[in-house]
């Protein structure tokens, strides 16, 4: 089967380019995921790595990291969506890939080091499923999701000052938080993966590949954070 050099809305392409853009966009993502998991792992084995996850949990620290881990992915997606070359988008996908690993090092320490050897596993297979669920949810159906934007955009900022207001007046966000997470990381990705059916060029597999990397990343933190919770109880 020919496909061709010409970009166009997924939607609109010929069968050949949409099952390469398709297969493309999932290959980069479990790239994206098996070299987050291979980086995770390095870090958490440095020397000195927990002075070092003190000093992002310490204080007001905790706020920086997050306000640099969102400026570093915005323009991670702006370098993924660049039209400069695959060069260029492969770099914003490198470094979306880093600071996702920067931001997970806290949660993932505390989950080896403190809680039960199988709840990384555990959270890891039920991301997993999720994900394969909701994907297979988007593709048969074939609705378009794009309505879920402004929804997840308000819950999106919804949650960010919730975030926030804890690290500033000193509070913690329970599990029922963490579940709520997980159902908004859910429709993230059941947006993502239908905008990857309808509304992204056949040239933008590495954008997508990001978008749907970040949105299971999201999915993976609160799950964790759920089978945590769990397990302490």
């Amino acid at each position: 089967m020919q496909t061709t050099d010409n970009p166009f809305l997924v939607a609109d392409a010929q069968p050949a380019d949409r099952t390469l853009f398709i297969r493309r966009t999932y290959l980069h993502l479990a790239g994206a995921i098996l070299a987050f998991v291979a980086l995770e792992t390095w870090l958490l084995h440095l020397p000195g790595i927990e002075g070092f996850i003190r000093s992002m949990l310490g204080g007001m620290s905790w706020l920086l990291v997050l306000g640099t881990f969102m400026a570093v992915s915005w323009i991670a997606d702006k370098l993924a969506r660049s039209g400069a070359g695959p060069a260029t988008q492969y770099l914003g996908l490198g470094l979306y890939t880093v600071a996702e690993a920067v931001i997970f090092l806290p949660l993932l320490y505390i989950a080896a080091t403190r809680s039960t050897p199988d709840v990384i596993p555990i959270a890891g297979l039920i991301t997993g499923l999720l994900f394969a669920g909701l994907t297979a949810t988007a593709f048969m159906t074939r609705k378009d999701f794009s309505f879920l934007g402004g929804i997840l955009t308000v819950g999106g900022f919804v949650a960010l000052g919730a975030i926030i207001c804890s690290i500033i007046f000193g509070f913690t966000l329970g599990l029922l938080f963490a579940a709520i997470m997980v159902f908004f990381a859910g429709g993230a990705i059941l947006y993502t993966t239908s905008n990857l059916i309808h509304h992204y060029r056949t040239d933008q597999h590495v954008a997508a590949a990001l978008a749907l990397f970040a949105s299971v990343m999201l999915l993976f933190f609160y799950v964790l954070r759920v089978v945590m919770g769990s397990r302490d109880r």
